[in-house]
């Protein structure tokens, strides 16, 4: 069963736009070969952080939305967590509405 995932990740700004390419591409090809699809790739710029991560206080932010099996995840994760590149990242499952049959909607 396939479910719909947002993964937020944080890139170091000193990074130059092929560095950033080339991890972009990277975890898009990690998620493909665990069996994601439909995947969305938002490149959100670099940003303030909140707080200082790793004498950092800049980051480039990556979004992906995606649909993927749960165990696309763990390999996901892994991946960032021992990445170099990666300052902080976050997966989170998201809700999706079920559309109401018009038969359903007509007697509500």
């Amino acid at each position: 069963m396939t479910t719909v995932y947002e993964t937020m990740y944080i890139l170091r700004p000193d990074l130059g736009d092929e560095q950033v390419d080339q991890a972009v591409t990277k975890y898009q090809n990690l998620l493909t070969e665990q069996g994601a699809q439909n995947i969305e790739i938002q490149n959100r710029g670099k940003r303030r952080l909140a707080y200082e991560i790793n004498r950092h206080r800049d980051g480039i932010y990556i979004q992906f939305n995606y649909t993927a099996p749960a165990g696309a995840i763990a390999p996901l994760e892994r991946a960032m967590r021992l990445s170099e590149e990666v300052i902080r990242y976050l997966t989170v499952k998201q809700e999706v509405r079920e559309e109401k049959s018009a038969k359903e909607a007509v007697t509500a």
